[in-house]
């Protein structure tokens, strides 16, 4: 077991301990109504459902992308509903590769959660395993007045004001986490506006893992983002996608590769075009 990740013969073992917290966020972009009725029909025992329309989201207005970090304060509240202290021990998965349980994993940690793990291989890696699944469902307890979280993070964002206003001098690299063909602008499925923000780099989340949806060893992460980067200090380097969720699952891959550090754009590029004046390539 990383710190990091778990594998699912590694949680069967943990899944009865104390201090020990699952969350199932299994969702679909096209259809925001999937990941709970799947959560409903069967589920890992004891794991709780975190809906990504609506408790790891903020209000959309339009400007700040499609799905904007919430309040912090309001998100750690909800967290002390599960009795969640910063020392329990967090396992997230969904069944999308890891792409909402890495976006999980970044907002649990922003919180102020300091020991979360991903899934390996999330809810496909559980039933090849032949882990028990449920059907009932698990509610959150009383807000539990004996732990405190600490919402005061320390994980760093950009905004797209201070990504414009560096453009000409950059000292940010960008890393776009979209498929290649949305970057390039060939193809755009969800955002009314094709490209990339200028001067950005393309690492498709999908090259964190390999065949079989696991992530792939953290020595082979490190030298293909190491290759990408070049000298690029971590500290200096942004992450996006298209609305700040696969952004995090480079964020992910770049700590399990030991290159923790990097910012997150949070409205990414949903966000970026909504203002037509800023500059997009092609």
């Amino acid at each position: 077991m990383s710190e990091l990740l778990i594998s699912a013969m590694q949680l069967q073992q943990l899944l009865h301990e104390p201090d020990v917290v699952v969350f199932d966020v299994r969702h679909d972009l096209m259809n925001h109504r999937l990941g709970r009725q799947q959560y409903m029909q069967a589920h890992i025992p004891g794991a709780y459902f975190l809906d990504n329309e609506a408790e790891l989201v903020g209000e959309a207005d339009g400007t700040n992308g499609r799905h904007p970090l919430p309040n912090l304060n309001e998100f750690a509240h909800l967290l002390l509903q599960y009795g969640i202290g910063p020392q329990t021990r967090i396992v997230v998965y969904d069944a999308s590769q890891g792409h909402m349980a890495a976006r999980t994993w970044w907002m649990l940690r922003w919180a102020g959660c300091e020991n979360v793990m991903i899934l390996d291989g999330g809810w496909q890696a559980w039933l090849e395993a032949g882990g028990l699944t449920d059907s009932h469902l698990t509610l959150p307890a009383v807000l539990d007045k004996h732990h405190d979280i600490k919402p005061e993070s320390k994980l760093p964002t950009v905004t797209a004001d201070q990504i414009l206003q560096q453009l000409d001098q950059p000292r940010w690299t960008l890393i776009d986490a979209r498929a290649a063909e949305r970057y390039r602008g060939e193809k755009e499925p969800i955002d009314p506006v094709a490209g990339h923000i200028p001067g950005a780099l393309n690492r498709p989340s999908t090259l964190n893992l390999q065949a079989d949806g696991r992530f792939k060893p953290a020595q082979q992460l490190r030298e293909e983002f190491s290759e990408l980067l070049g000298s690029t200090p971590i500290e200096s380097v942004v992450c996006y996608c298209g609305s700040g969720i696969t952004a995090c699952h480079n964020l992910f891959a770049l700590a399990l590769a030991g290159l923790d550090g990097a910012k997150l754009y949070p409205g990414s590029w949903s966000e970026w075009v909504s203002d037509l004046n800023r500059p997009r390539v092609p």
